[in-house]
């Protein structure tokens, strides 16, 4: 395979560009990049570009296969890809999912405005890091037995909710009310349910995090006003997914693919696209398992934020809940409709973005478009964004999902000085709670795409509409 150049790749909008189907006689589709010219020279020195030009030769891929301005290399499938298959006569790759299966954001937003809580930040921050088990290996407050376990993988937030942890305006506003249907216990590898046994609310580590931010900007009153936000408010930010359990899962299904894929006369360039068809007994045990570690993880999220109130209440003493806006996944396949044709629709580090009037999102976000959350990097903004028509008819209803890894973490370690980088960090104002030294090397934002400019590219497309800008006050990390 040749590597790909900037002239293999034709500008079809000022933010937009593709490699046509004639570049491999092995693609099925073009494969279309979102992004600025600085960011596609930068990205024709890696492998991200060669993997989405993989997941184009896909069976039954849908035209075109996509890759966000966050794109960066994965498994197989590049982060920042979204690749559609049909439902009929395509595949389902593990790989085009991730191994956090559901790594995904919930934002929720207070009454409060950032002078009503500057001098008690240091103590929120202390209380949340206790609160919320963070890093490699630590244990959450819960262990499930086999019936809770099953409850969990089977129902989603109705199991938090009968356990008290949840509410039915939660369920509101969560994608697919935290309960994906079709979910089955007994398609999950019984390692993987061992792994995530005590890890329910437990924030885990490497990108994942917990931040206090202040609303610093409003772009578009109308949106923000339905989504709930305020200039100055405070909000809080939980980014994590399913853990050791969906890792766990990933890992068992990729391998079963691996075995069986020549049995279904698939061949691909990449071993890491394994995948079967997704009407086969090994695509639809896999969508089953995937759907319940997806309601592993919108537990996951509820029991974090259920600490992240309690938190709340007794350092700031205010007797208000902390109201979900929404709460989005980045690693999932959903069985959608595009063009009349269901399909499989792979997101792995992206978000759905469903524009206005769209089923399968709540009824008043209908007339905005869904809201979309685009995490900056421990020190740089985070915005909201909200999905659109565009979306719907370009991009499978899909968006980015965050700025995207610029260096590796192995470089990040190399290059970056972390007492400097604690400096910096104090002096934008920034409380910060770390597990380690190294987790916060890694994390830090110079080893992240620039946002503003990933938010700036969705809204040039016209896939999205920019409605608030979030800036960090306080951060928990792993």
């Amino acid at each position: 395979m040749r590597p790909i150049g900037l002239a293999d790749l034709q500008q079809i909008a000022p933010c937009a560009w593709e490699i046509p189907r004639s570049f491999r006689n092995d693609m099925r589709v073009a494969a279309r990049l979102y992004a600025t010219r600085e960011m596609v020279e930068h990205l024709v020195q890696e492998r991200a570009l060669e993997q989405l030009v993989n997941t184009a030769t896909l069976p039954g891929v849908q035209e075109p296969a996509l890759a966000m301005p966050d794109i960066h290399q994965g498994y197989g499938f590049p982060i920042g890809g979204v690749v559609a298959t049909r439902a009929a006569d395509g595949v389902i790759s593990p790989g085009g999912v991730g191994y956090d299966i559901n790594c995904g954001v919930r934002l929720l937003a207070s009454g409060a405005r950032f002078p009503d809580v500057r001098d008690h930040l240091a103590a929120l921050a202390t209380q949340i890091q206790r609160d919320v088990p963070t890093g490699i290996g630590h244990k959450g407050r819960l262990t499930l037995d086999d019936r809770a376990m099953d409850d969990v993988l089977d129902t989603g937030l109705r199991w938090a909710i009968g356990a008290g942890y949840a509410s039915e305006a939660d369920a509101e506003s969560i994608e697919e009310r935290g309960s994906f249907a079709g979910a089955s216990a007994d398609a999950v590898p019984t390692r993987a349910r061992e792994r995530g046994r005590d890890q329910l609310g437990t924030l885990g580590s490497g990108n994942h995090f917990l931040e206090v931010q202040r609303v610093a900007q409003i772009h578009d009153s109308a949106r923000a006003a339905a989504f709930g936000l305020f200039e100055d408010q405070v909000t809080i930010l939980i980014h994590t997914g399913s853990r050791g359990l969906g890792h766990q899962t990933c890992t068992e299904y990729v391998r079963l693919m691996d075995q069986v894929m020549a049995q279904y006369g698939i061949t691909l360039p990449d071993r890491e696209l394994a995948c079967s068809p997704f009407v086969s007994p090994e695509g639809q045990a896999y969508f089953r398992a995937m759907a319940a570690a997806a309601n592993f993880a919108w537990c996951n999220r509820q029991l974090i934020t259920h600490a992240v109130r309690g938190a709340w209440r007794r350092v700031l003493g205010r007797d208000e809940d902390l109201a979900v806006v929404y709460d989005v996944s980045h690693n999932i396949a959903k069985l959608e409709e595009h063009g009349g044709i269901a399909c499989v629709v792979h997101r792995k580090g992206a978000t759905r973005a469903f524009g206005p009037g769209s089923e399968g999102i709540p009824e008043r976000y209908r007339s905005t478009g869904q809201p979309v959350f685009v995490p900056g990097s421990m020190g740089t903004a985070s915005y909201v964004l909200a999905g659109t028509g565009v979306a719907m008819s370009e991009t499978f209803g899909s968006a980015c999902h965050g700025a995207g890894r610029l260096m590796s973490r192995h470089k990040a370690k190399q290059t970056i000085d972390y007492n400097r980088l604690r400096r910096e960090l104090h002096d934008l104002g920034i409380e910060v709670r770390a597990a380690s030294a190294k987790g916060l090397i890694e994390e830090a934002p110079a080893a992240y795409k620039d946002v503003e400019q990933v938010a700036d590219v969705m809204a040039a497309t016209g896939v999205t509409v920019t409605v608030a800008r979030l800036v960090p006050i306080a951060v928990v990390k792993g």
